[in-house]
């Protein structure tokens, strides 16, 4: 790989580009197109913006991604998750249909591009893995029923909002005198058939003799056919004056290139906002990513996605649009329609800066219930109540992280609920490392190797004891390896010597090598040897540079075994019996 594509793989697949995968890439990008022009439509209504600035977010982000990001088929754009941080983060601070709000959308589009950037030039990648998958299925999951609900008053045709499922159910409490009927019957209608088309389009498509990917792509194209109906519904029986909440007239054209003025007090609210979206967005799109890619046997860089989402968050706010990352449905889509390139992305670019200049007249008409059924049936999918249920059979520590950040998105908003799952997961990590799973080890009979006596029978010495600790030390359990040693120390009236194995210790920081050292001092206050045994080689190369090993009362052996054979006296080891089967 040459430096220049490292920093723009487009010039990778660029090379071998030819008429072929060109058809491939056209055909999928009219499918995509055709799926994108109502979703993102949806989701600006969703971040409280006007219509067009979904089309126009569907537009320069999918260019900028095709020159930096290294996945052949991610499409980017406008998605859920990211659209109802937005509305939340935004909402914050001016209110919708203001220049205010549109002004900050696209601020926080800049400033998620910009963290997105740096975050890739340093290599800063693994922040992601602070948010554990519980953590990251709870906030889905959450975020979906929030959204659900954030639509039903364009369902019903009522007023009502919120930023928490308490204030969105208030809002919508005592308001249904107000219900309008022609609305609710358009918005049940709409749901009822993308269900249908969801759920069941697609088999009956198949029995009906069509092959199954063209069936998969009609069934996904079920909400073009919903909005084209409800809009010639709409015009021709003058819904609007019966109160049906429409979209309305939506600009002509593409957007102006350039950023808005911004002020220093806007960026500095957006801080914190922004970097949530960052990464939440980079979680997203890079699960997406790589299981696409695993498909074709093929392998996306973590790091530089980094750089093709922030180029493409920052095209979103050059052209007045607002935060984007990696859909996981059109992606899906994208490639089942057999995209081979990122060209397809710029392909889907164009055909919406297309819909931008010659359809949205044809848009005006469109009722809101039918964007908002949109909405409601993509976000159902994305709770997954399974998932919980999985956790918490599997582990109750991480089930309680993902039911806090669920409870806490519900009833306090998408932010704090993120924050709360974040922080969470840090502290019960805190609490799981800072008492190391540690076990009495012994030789099994006829073999070299050593395991748990309480799980195995094996042989012990009454002089020589020898532990195990399964955790890297650091500042949180070094105190807690030391209080271990000297509870097994006392107990054992013969003891000469004490075996640390440290096959899986990956790492030991500087408040683990003072508990070492003290470990070593009070040991040789007591006439026992200190030993390390199977010590990793980083960690010797670290254990080298300090004086630790000058003053260490025992050696250090490469094996438990050699360990355990030099330092055991001619006495007839012990057999241990196993308390559990192993």
């Amino acid at each position: 790989m040459t430096k220049a594509s490292r920093y723009f793989p487009f010039l990778q697949w660029i090379r071998d580009y030819d008429g072929t995968v060109l058809t491939s890439d056209l055909l999928a990008a009219v499918i995509v197109t055709i799926m994108l022009i109502p979703q993102s439509l949806a989701y600006a209504m969703l971040a409280g913006l006007p219509a067009e600035v979904g089309l126009y977010a569907s537009i320069l982000p999918l260019v900028a991604y095709a020159i930096f990001g290294t996945s052949r088929t991610l499409a980017v754009g406008p998605v859920a998750v990211v659209s109802l941080m937005t509305a939340s983060a935004v909402g914050q601070i001016a209110a919708q249909g203001t220049l205010d709000y549109l002004t900050a959308a696209i601020a926080l589009a800049l400033l998620s591009g910009g963290m997105l950037i740096v975050m890739g030039i340093f290599r800063l990648g693994f922040l992601a893995n602070f948010l554990s998958h519980p953590v990251i299925s709870g906030f889905i999951t959450a975020s979906g029923l929030l959204i659900a609900a954030g639509q039903l008053r364009h369902i019903l045709g009522v007023s009502g909002g919120g930023g928490t499922l308490p204030e969105i159910l208030g809002s919508l409490s005592g308001q249904f005198t107000a219900i309008n009927p022609v609305t609710l019957a358009i918005g049940v209608s709409v749901l009822a058939f993308l269900y249908f088309a969801r759920k069941y389009l697609k088999p009956l498509l198949v029995a009906a003799g069509i092959p199954a990917r063209a069936a998969d792509m009609v069934a996904k194209a079920a909400p073009i056919l919903a909005v084209a109906a409800t809009v010639a519904l709409a015009a021709a029986l003058d819904l609007g004056a019966r109160g049906v909440a429409l979209v309305g007239a939506i600009p002509q054209g593409l957007p102006a290139f350039g950023a808005p003025a911004l002020s220093l007090d806007l960026l500095s609210t957006l801080l914190v906002p922004a970097f949530l979206i960052s990464v939440v967005g980079f979680v997203e799109s890079v699960s997406v990513g790589q299981t696409l890619a695993a498909k074709r046997r093929q392998r996306i860089n973590p790091d530089q996605e980094l750089i093709g989402l922030g180029a493409a968050n920052i095209a979103a706010g050059l052209s007045s649009g607002y935060p984007v990352t990696g859909g996981f449905a059109r992606s899906v889509v994208n490639f089942d329609a057999g995209a081979q390139t990122p060209a397809a992305g710029v392909f889907t670019a164009v055909g919406i800066a297309l819909a931008a200049l010659f359809l949205t007249p044809l848009l005006a008409s469109l009722p809101q219930a039918t964007l908002a059924a949109t909405i409601i049936v993509a976000v159902l999918s994305l709770v997954d109540f399974g998932a919980v249920r999985r956790v918490f059979a599997y582990s109750r520590s991480d089930f309680a992280a993902m039911a806090a950040t669920i409870l806490v998105t519900l009833g306090w908003g998408v932010e704090l609920g993120i924050v709360a799952g974040v922080l969470l997961s840090l502290l019960l990590h805190l609490y799981r490392t800072s008492k190391p799973h540690t076990a009495i080890i012994g030789q099994v009979p006829g073999t070299e190797h050593y395991r748990n006596i309480e799980r195995h029978s094996v042989l012990t010495s009454p002089e020589i004891l020898s532990i195990r600790v399964d955790e890297s030390l650091y500042f949180a359990n070094s105190r807690y390896l030391e209080d271990t040693i000297a509870k097994h120390v006392a107990a054992r009236p013969d003891l000469k010597h004490v075996i640390l194995m440290c096959s899986a210790v990956n790492a030991i920081d500087a408040s683990a090598l003072e508990s070492l050292e003290e470990i070593n001092r009070r040991l040789a206050d007591a006439g026992l040897g200190f030993h390390l045994s199977e010590v990793k080689g980083p960690v010797m190369d670290r254990l080298g540079d300090t004086e630790f090993l000058k003053h260490l009362n025992g050696r250090v052996f490469l094996s438990q075994h050699e360990a355990v054979s030099a330092l055991r006296d001619q006495r007839q080891p012990v057999m241990e019996k196993a308390t559990i089967d192993a």
